[in-house]
């Protein structure tokens, strides 16, 4: 009994042995190895041999390229206005001791090196420009955190923007603002029409009175010629005159009574004598 306990703790010894020894390292991961608690190697992928109990596996490391998502901050730009950004990380890690011996996590230092220098970069700018300069913030954010990054060891692949909007207060105080600009505007284009047209209103009326002074200019040009011209023919005989002058007077009697807003009729005391000096001048040969 005691020889085959004996023989299964010397397997079980070898087993362990071999399995401490021989290591299979996966295609993608790079493994760092430590002898008695010092950086002994890094084993790439594939069959490698360990010496057992001297060397111990420290690190497992993916080389692999990793995404980080960088959690969503407020950011405080030049004008002190307040926008929530986000960004996300593509990252490589190119030398394995560095990434492990250089940094505590590699991955946290990379993300709070991101938010650190997004709101470096978005505090040296204007709201407007914040907003409408999403590939320049990137660009700036790479080049500024790639030198530190190969100090760790972690190659940076790429820093996208994943979303950069106003915070609700400040997107409240935008559409206020962009209510009182439209109406802003929109008075301005009240006033202005307004103002044109009172000016073409005016404009209208200083022609309509010129055509007028103009028209009353003519007519009596035109009176006094006819009156010349009348007194020219007529002469000392007054005779035609006052014929014309009976004729038009019956004429505007007659349209008077018969006007239906006519209730009276109010006749001169010498009608009778100018019509008849009217009757007298048509007997005349």
């Amino acid at each position: 009994m005691e020889g085959l306990i004996v023989v299964v703790a010397f397997a079980v010894f070898v087993v362990v042995t071999i399995a401490k020894g021989v290591r299979i390292v996966p295609q993608g991961e790079e493994w760092v190895v430590e002898r008695l608690g010092r950086y002994q190697r890094t084993i790439l992928p594939g069959l490698s041999i360990l010496i057992p109990y001297l060397d111990a596996v420290a690190y497992k490391v993916i080389t692999k390229d990793l995404i980080l998502d960088v959690q969503q901050q407020e950011v405080i730009t030049r004008d002190n206005a307040v926008i929530l950004t986000n960004a996300l990380a593509f990252i490589k890690v190119t030398d394995p001791v560095k990434a492990v011996y250089g940094v505590t996590d590699f991955q946290e230092a990379i993300r709070n090196l991101v938010m650190t220098t997004l709101r470096s970069i978005v505090g040296e700018m204007e709201l407007d420009e914040a907003l409408s300069s999403r590939d320049k913030i990137k660009a700036r954010l790479r080049e500024s955190i790639a030198d530190e990054a190969i100090d760790w060891g972690i190659g940076i692949k790429s820093v996208e923007i994943q979303d950069i909007k106003p915070s609700e207060s400040m997107q409240r105080a935008m559409e206020m603002q962009a209510a009182a600009e439209r109406e802003r505007k929109a008075m301005v284009t009240r006033a202005e029409g307004d103002k044109q047209s009172a000016i073409l209103e005016a404009e209208a009326r200083l022609e309509a009175a010129k055509r007028d002074a103009n028209a009353q200019v003519a007519l009596a040009a035109s009176s006094a010629e006819a009156i010349r011209r009348v007194k020219d023919a007529v002469g000392d005989d007054t005779t035609p005159v006052m014929y014309i002058l009976g004729e038009k007077y019956i004429q505007a009697l007659d349209r008077l009574s018969h006007s239906p807003n006519s209730k009276i009729v109010m006749l001169p005391g010498d009608l009778q004598e100018a019509v008849a000096r009217a009757v007298g001048a048509m007997r005349k040969p």
